[in-house]
């Protein structure tokens, strides 16, 4: 059984571990900077729900995947409450075109264009995901078990996050794990590279009004490498942008200014696994399945204690107002409601996957 839980200060040396896996730049190999990543997480979930009309910038969720038989963390996920403030701005390259033509000689063209733009009051955003890659195609999907994850608690908990929702994705890298798009453009106005800049960006974007290029930038004078890069994503990055635009993400010409990767934008209440979450209360038996095919999806308590988060993926028979869970044995039911705190009778959250 994974659980699906908020992030502990004893998660650190699981976190260290996560972030050396080579191409993810969602984790820095940083020991400082993920122990601020932890503590900033912890207050986030401690805090109360915000009203109406309250900042929203400073809370950043991060979930684990714990595997309960070895205590081993398996992946990671995180959702912002909002990207894009006064202090630390939502930068982006808006992905436009120009069209040229001469009458005198009888020829037009249509130029690609990139022009940096910048938001202080962002959406919300999820990202963080990291799998660990022996576990990437097994057959637990424990990418989608802490993808999905954010979408539960974010149908739970609405009120702590924006109505529009943004998700930044990797584009393809070269074989040295450079962005063509950065090599072409980013380097040439700061002198430093890809890794560097985005690590500096993690702590201060003042370089980035500074040094980038304000006005519009002609892609037809980039490389083409670094041209076929802008909105596309890398081989692995498929499945990702793939479920993305399942659920209801869509692309709106915004890309990183960085590498080119693709922005993908959705209304929080549109996305179809926050409007199919419903609340529900719960029977656990031991025994087989006795439908055909039972909804699979992640099951949370409704009603949880401060500062703790608590899901699991599980396979359920719905009926009206109630899902039924069976255990194959009572091991497998006794684990499953001390990791959860869930048991027969209680009302809890059901979230389909899509």
């Amino acid at each position: 059984m994974i659980l699906l839980r908020e992030i502990q200060e004893r998660d650190i040396e699981a976190l260290e571990r996560l972030a050396q896996i080579p191409g993810f730049i969602n984790l820095q190999n940083d020991r400082d900077f993920l122990n601020e990543k932890i503590q900033r997480s912890l207050a986030s979930f401690g805090t109360p729900a915000r009203s109406s009309g309250e900042r929203h910038d400073a809370s950043k969720y991060v979930f684990v995947a714990e595997d309960l038989q070895s205590g081993m963390i398996i992946g990671t996920s995180m959702v912002a409450a909002q990207h894009g403030t006064e202090d630390e701005p939502h930068f982006y390259f808006e992905v436009g075109s120009e069209e040229k033509f001469s009458k005198s000689i009888g020829t037009g063209f249509i130029h690609g264009t990139l022009k940096l733009r910048y938001d202080t009051n962002g959406p919300s955003e999820i990202g963080g995901l990291v799998i660990d890659p022996q576990f990437r195609n097994s057959d637990a999907r424990i990418g989608r078990q802490i993808s999905f994850v954010r979408f539960l608690y974010v149908a739970m908990n609405r009120e702590r996050f924006k109505k529009n929702i943004l998700a930044e994705l990797l584009p393809p890298l070269n074989k040295k794990g450079q962005s063509p798009l950065w090599e072409a453009i980013g380097r040439r106005f700061t002198n430093m590279d890809y890794w560097e800049a985005d690590r500096l960006c993690q702590q201060d974007k003042e370089f980035i009004f500074s040094l980038f290029p304000t006005g519009k930038i002609y892609t037809t004078f980039l490389p083409a490498e670094a041209k076929n890069a802008i909105g596309k994503v890398g081989k692995d990055t498929e499945p990702v942008l793939h479920m993305l635009n399942k659920i209801g993400f869509r692309y709106r010409s915004q890309v990183d200014p960085f590498d080119g990767g693709p922005h993908l934008w959705a209304k929080r209440d549109d996305l179809a696994p926050v409007q199919n979450c419903r609340r529900v209360r719960i029977e656990t038996a031991i025994g087989a399945a006795s439908a055909p095919q039972p909804d699979v999806g992640l099951v949370a308590a409704a009603v949880q204690n401060p500062g703790v988060f608590r899901a699991v993926h599980v396979q359920a028979t719905t009926s009206g107002g109630a899902i039924q869970v069976l255990f194959p044995d009572r091991a497998d039911l006794e684990s499953f409601e001390r990791a959860t705190e869930i048991r027969s009778g209680s009302e809890v959250v059901f979230m389909p996957y899509y």
